[in-house]
């Protein structure tokens, strides 16, 4: 705790005013706030709303705490939800209504059912407790309340499989290319790497047509490789990998042809572990993609409902008539905790890559 308050406390001075506080540290601090709020907010937002029950989800409840409307059962009418009546002296009474909802409620105590009267619709207030509803997430995933068509282990196994498969194969090709566009010369290759970078600008959604075609024509249609093998090369992991390997020093690569060193043997041996920094960066937003990709998915496995992905998955809760947005908000944390243990367990090498230029 000691380090992480240090850490917290630090300011931009010199040796000799290392304490002072200045407004270029207020400045900073205050940037980083924002910048945390703005992240995180959503996240939280969606994190409570997915512990409320679905009445309060439909209702827009906008507090933060899961408060849930106490239902209990009354003798000879069954479960009814309790409502507090606030007379006009001030005096409360626990009560259900006992009619539709007008300007006038016809209204009974819970204690005595048979005593009916009407109040005015604003003196009554729910009766409420705080509730976490863990049924969002045990219901889909266990399969209850009608939820047997939403198969989570099996749309847990996809997402994973296309996620871990899609992302290797994605390193080892964009670090191939690379390489070669870093280390080797040749004749055009700014030429190709411009070109590359270039693919930057053709929208993907302008594609989907052709790579359809592609896939079908492969075979792969309705399978999951037809998700991973069309987007393993990135131009953006091309290119970010590349920036990186030109601050390996050749003079290691020329030191390791003269110990007679294969060229596949320096790929593996030199710069895979030189570059781990730029890999991991790439690894977490290859992941990212992956993990959360909607649009390619829903055209490749359209037809086969046993391949879906998670994301697809959570489709199930949105029908035509109606939507449970309280199971699809507690999926969506639950989608959100893989991304978040990889980010955890990589951003390590996001700050070496920051502050090495490769050579060790």
């Amino acid at each position: 705790m000691s380090r992480l308050a240090t850490f917290l406390t630090r300011t931009a001075g010199t040796k000799d005013k290392a304490d002072s506080f200045t407004i270029q540290d207020f400045l900073a601090y205050a940037y980083l706030f924002v910048g945390v709020l703005v992240i995180l907010v959503p996240v939280l937002w969606t994190f409570f709303s997915s512990i409320k029950s679905d009445t309060a989800v439909e209702s827009f409840d906008t507090r933060l705490m899961p408060m849930d409307q106490i239902s209990q059962m009354v003798d000879g009418v069954g479960e009814k939800d309790v409502w507090v009546y606030t007379a006009e002296d001030g005096r409360t009474q626990l009560v259900f209504k006992a009619g539709p909802t007008r300007k006038l409620t016809d209204v009974a105590p819970v204690d005595d059912p048979e005593a009916v009267f009407q109040v005015p619709r604003k003196s009554l207030t729910p009766h409420e407790d705080i509730r976490v509803a863990v049924e969002n997430y045990l219901d889909p995933i266990l399969k209850r309340n009608g939820q047997d068509n939403f198969h989570f282990f099996t749309y847990l196994y996809n997402s994973v499989f296309v996620t871990v498969i899609a992302t290797l194969i994605t390193l080892l090709i964009n670090a191939m290319a690379a390489f070669a566009l870093s280390k080797y010369r040749f004749r055009g290759r700014l030429t190709f790497t411009i070109l590359i970078v270039a693919t930057l600008l053709i929208p993907s959604s302008i594609i989907l047509v052709s790579l359809f075609f592609v896939v079908w024509s492969f075979g792969i249609f309705g399978s999951l490789w037809g998700v991973i093998i069309p987007a393993a090369a990135t131009p953006t992991g091309v290119f970010l990998l590349r920036q990186y390997m030109l601050t390996i020093p050749d003079e290691l690569l020329e030191a390791a042809r003269m110990d007679a060193a294969s060229e596949w043997r320096i790929f593996w041996r030199i710069i895979i572990p030189l570059s781990l920094p730029a890999l991991s960066v790439l690894a977490i937003l290859s992941v990212i993609w992956r993990w959360n990709d909607f649009l390619w998915p829903l055209i490749v496995l359209i037809s086969d409902p046993a391949a879906h992905t998670l994301q697809l998955g959570l489709t199930q809760f949105a029908g035509e008539f109606d939507t449970n947005f309280h199971y699809i908000l507690a999926m969506t944390v639950v989608t959100l905790i893989p991304i978040t243990l990889v980010f955890v367990w990589l951003q390590r090498f996001i700050t070496t890559g920051i502050a090495t230029t490769g050579l060790k």
